[in-house]
């Protein structure tokens, strides 16, 4: 816990305040929104979560502002753009994956009706509201992000382990882990 009883995760960076106290643990529904965290929290998979903040924007511009369909048919050409982009990660395993997941996301909005209906099931519709008092207390992983987890890679998304799953699940706000002491606790 820091000083102010914020998440000590949160740190002093601006960037990483702004993103604590404002969009981590707040219910998104929004389907661009869960399409761009899917695809941040896959590129930041070996990574700090700072580092793919700090080059948010430039992920924004690189992949026409995470548009699903746009992204779906990238050719060889913009691959290879995309791989020599300095502003986001260049790996190729996970610019190509960005591809596959955008393909898959499609395939599930297709399926039902939104991305948004098909992800919030998995929480029971509403926010898991977890009592964490250290950050000790705050799980890596849940049957919920294995359960997720699975059903993601069943349906051809990379980069969605049960790990990645659950940071991805607080940072579109299916479950709230801030601390009970946080002041961006919301409930």
């Amino acid at each position: 816990m820091s000083i102010d009883g914020r998440c000590s995760w949160a740190g002093s960076d601006p960037l990483y305040l702004g993103y604590h106290d404002d969009e981590w643990g707040v219910p998104s529904h929004d389907d661009r929104h869960l399409f761009e965290m899917l695809i941040l929290e896959g590129a930041q998979a070996g990574l700090s979560w700072i580092t793919i903040l700090r080059k948010r924007a430039a992920y924004r511009k690189a992949f026409d502002r995470f548009d699903p369909r746009r992204i779906a048919k990238y050719d060889a050409k913009k691959l290879r753009a995309l791989l020599a982009d300095e502003g986001i990660v260049r790996n190729r395993l996970k610019i190509h994956g960005t591809v596959q997941n955008a393909r898959a996301f499609l395939d599930v909005q297709r399926e039902f009706g939104s991305f948004d209906a098909y992800l919030w099931p998995f929480v029971g519709g509403a926010p898991k509201i977890n009592r964490p008092r250290t950050m000790k207390d705050v799980p890596v992983r849940t049957a919920e992000s294995d359960a997720l987890s699975k059903d993601l890679k069943k349906r051809g998304f990379t980069f969605v382990g049960s790990t990645i799953c659950y940071a991805y699940m607080q940072a579109v706000g299916m479950v709230n882990d801030h601390l009970v002491s946080c002041p961006s606790r919301r409930v």
